[in-house]
Parts: C-alpha cells; structure tokens; sequence
C-alpha cells in the first residue's frame, strides 16, 4: 500500500464513526427556534433548567453546567430527547420532533455549554 493511500485509509477509520453518530449534523440557528418552541418552557430561554416538573423527579437539565457537558455525548444526548426522562416529567420526543430537528436542538443546547463557561468567574489567585 502507497503512502497516500494508507493516509486516506487511516482518515477513513478515523472520520467514518464520527459521521455514523452524526455528530456534527445540527444547525444550531434552527435548534434556536425549535428548542424556543417546545423546550424553554422547562429548561428557561438561557437553558439554566431548574424547573422541578414531579413532585419526586429530578428538576430540569442546567445545560450551562460544564460538568453536564464533559460526562454527555450527542448519541446520549439523542438517546435522552427521544426517548424523554419519565422521573423527571420530560416526554419522549421521537415522533413529535423530525430527526433532524433533534440534531438542531443538540447543536443550540451546546451553545449553553459555551455560555456557561464565559460565566463562571476566573480562578482565585493566591499570593506568593
């Protein structure tokens, strides 16, 4: 195998799985207007969430929160928007919202992410 072929290969094997999860597939400018529509009523317009929607539930995902972001992938994002959370009172999405109405409001929830660490304040400083 030539050099350029064994590159083109590797980039395969590297780029294939990252596609298959469809990572990478939402426009986060039309997740705005679905997330504003069917998701803000729980998670608050800024996605600080919060909301306590049973009474033995969990409240709702702060989607600022960078420990959230660090431990979630898109495919366990997904997993959660279509089949929904029954403790914490969110429906299953899957059949109401398109797929690739998922894959936008996955791409603006990220944008929370961004937000939330702007937000936090800058570490302590200690003197020497």
């Amino acid at each position: 195998m030539t050099r350029p072929a064994a590159l083109a290969a590797l980039a395969l094997l590297v780029l294939l799985p990252a596609l298959a999860l469809g990572q990478g597939k939402g426009d986060a400018a039309k997740g705005k207007g679905v997330y504003m529509k069917n998701c803000m009523v729980c998670h608050n317009p800024d996605g600080s969430g919060g909301k306590k929607l049973t009474a033995t539930g969990n409240a709702s995902r702060d989607f600022r929160d960078a420990k959230f972001w660090a431990e979630r992938t898109d495919a366990q994002i997904r997993e959660t928007i279509n089949k929904g959370v029954v403790k914490s009172g969110m429906i299953a999405w899957k059949g109401i919202l398109k797929p690739q109405e998922i894959e936008d409001v996955i791409a603006y929830v990220k944008t929370f992410a961004k937000k939330g660490e702007d937000a936090k304040p800058a570490p302590a400083t200690t003197a020497k």
